[in-house]
């Protein structure tokens, strides 16, 4: 893709974003630079494929780039891992039209992890109650597999020394949302550090040259939402919406880009569906 098409598709996706958020009468130029400067966690250049990415995933959970209720970490393949700070979590949760309430529920054991400044509950359960389902979304996380202790040379503490039950308590709710309504393809911050330290997850693409094939949006714009909610259903539903989809390149594309998180849904589904009516503990991969 050439410089000036480039150009006008990253003038055109902040314009059409900056519209949705309510942010008029603004600059796409000036909105640009805003946005490689605050929402990239990269001491390098940012590339304008990069950009491109972070910009279509914002759009899709119409969250704000500008005030960090979604940002990215750019990795070594010109992709990037879209990170979702806490604001835009409540964000997306709360303003799904399907949401019936959330509660939480403590283990009463408490523990105290190797460097921790306090005391924190061994497990969490977060429960969300869908205004179209029956039965509440729970999951259950426990402490000992989500707990990071200090890290770098000097070990210098951190929030999940400081403030465990908080942490653990957003731990339990995105993965809990990701569950009931379908959210892929986004990650918090710990997750993203995870991910960056062990290359285990396939990554947002960036955008480059003849790789976005053409009306590639639209077909994003189309399908998306219902693989989404398919895939809450699990992995045979999800697969029989793939097998569905138009064949072509813009397929192809589409699933290089979600199926790894469209997939983790799907597989979190199949265990929660076998055992209907009990607790699903989650493990992060």
């Amino acid at each position: 893709m050439n410089a000036p098409v480039q150009t006008n598709l990253i003038t055109a996706q902040i314009s059409q974003l900056s519209a949705v958020l309510g942010l008029h009468n603004v600059d796409p130029a000036e909105l640009e630079q805003t946005l490689i400067q605050t929402a990239f966690k990269s001491s390098t250049q940012i590339t304008r494929e990069q950009m491109g990415a972070l910009l279509i995933v914002a759009s899709q959970y119409k969250l704000n780039p500008w005030t960090k209720e979604i940002y990215a970490f750019p990795d070594k393949s010109k992709g990037i891992i879209p990170v979702v700070g806490v604001d835009g979590w409540s964000r997306i949760i709360n303003s799904n039209p399907n949401l019936n309430g959330i509660e939480f529920v403590f283990s009463d054991n408490m523990v105290r992890m190797n460097k921790a400044k306090v005391d924190c509950p061994e497990w969490v359960d977060c429960l969300i109650y869908r205004k179209d389902r029956d039965r509440p979304t729970v999951v259950r996380e426990y402490l000992d597999e989500v707990y990071r202790e200090p890290m770098g040379a000097n070990g210098y503490a951190g929030p999940w020394q400081s403030h465990p039950k908080r942490f653990l308590r957003h731990k339990a709710l995105i993965q809990c949302a990701r569950l009931a309504f379908g959210f892929v393809g986004i990650y918090d911050q710990d997750e993203a550090e995870r991910i960056q330290e062990s290359g285990t997850i396939k990554t947002v693409q960036g955008q480059t040259d003849n790789v976005i094939p053409e009306g590639y949006q639209e077909f994003e714009n189309e399908h998306l939402a219902h693989l989404q909610n398919e895939a809450q259903f699990g992995s045979s539903r999800l697969q029989n919406a793939y097998v569905a989809l138009p064949k072509g390149d813009c397929k192809k594309y589409f699933w290089t880009t979600h199926s790894v998180a469209l997939k983790q849904v799907a597989e979190l589904a199949d265990q929660a569906l076998s055992r209907q009516g009990d607790t699903y503990d989650h493990s992060p991969a």
